[in-house]
This record gives C-alpha cells, structure tokens and sequence, in this order.
C-alpha cells in the first residue's frame, strides 16, 4: 500500500506548465510539514515536493499561493533523469490525487461539517460570505 496524506504550508508560489503534445495541465509546490523532535522538544518541518495533475493542477495554481495551508493525499513516486551535466539524479515526491484548500485568500476559512455548500461558519454556525458575495433571501428570487 502506497498511500500519503499531508497537511503543510507553501514555501513558494505553485508552478503551472502544460505537457507537450496533449496540454495536460501539471502543477510542483512544495509543502512545509511540521514535524515534532522528541530529542529537542522543538517542531521542525520537512519539505515534501508535491505534483498535481488536471482540473486540480490548475485550481491549485490559480486559487493557492505561498504561506497558504493546504491539504493532499497521493502516492510516493520515485523517477530518476540524467542532468544536463550528465549525472543521474533520483527524484522522490507525492504524487497527489486530491487537494484541500485548508486557507483561502487573506483569511483562514474554517469548515463546519454541517455548513451549507461547503461555506465557512463563524462560532455560531451562521454562513460568513466574502466581500464580492452578497446572500440572496429566497424571497427574492422571481421563479
């Protein structure tokens, strides 16, 4: 079983490219994973290289920048490539089959599982909007 969920922050912006040929959208971030030391009683953080391929690849790049918290679950991949210098290089990085956006924009958004449509919640459970959004009363609605 390969299997790898991570929750860490953006060291950089992601990177969208397209493969040639097919187009297929391709998205390499690295995530920020704290990490407990016993030994130091200090958390430390470990650098995972993440790629993200599709639909998801994309929304990553569009909707994600550094610093945001986000969340993955994927597979450990190996590959290796010959350097421009000749050398063989080996690669290990998680191959992601699906993201969270655990922080969007300049605020966190915290996630009730009850919310409607996926909304954030302030402490009451009552639906907090952005600024561009305004909520509609159903009575409001012609049809």
């Amino acid at each position: 079983m390969n299997r790898v969920v991570l929750i860490g922050r953006l060291t950089k912006d992601p990177e969208l490219r397209f493969t040639p040929g097919a187009g297929t959208a391709v998205t390499t971030l690295t995530l920020a994973v704290d990490r407990y030391n016993s030994k130091t009683a200090q958390r430390e953080a470990d650098f995972i290289p993440v790629v993200i391929w599709g639909k998801q690849a994309e929304a990553t790049a569009n909707y994600m920048n550094k610093g945001k918290l986000m969340g993955i679950s994927g597979r450990i991949q190996t590959r290796t490539y010959d350097a421009k210098d000749g050398t063989k290089r080996y690669v290990t990085e998680v191959v992601a089959d699906e993201v969270q956006f655990l922080e969007w924009g300049n605020k966190e958004a915290s996630f009730n599982n009850n919310s409607d449509y996926g909304m954030p919640n302030d402490s009451f459970g009552n639906a907090q909007y952005d600024d561009d959004m305004t909520p509609v009363d159903d009575g409001d609605i012609p049809f």
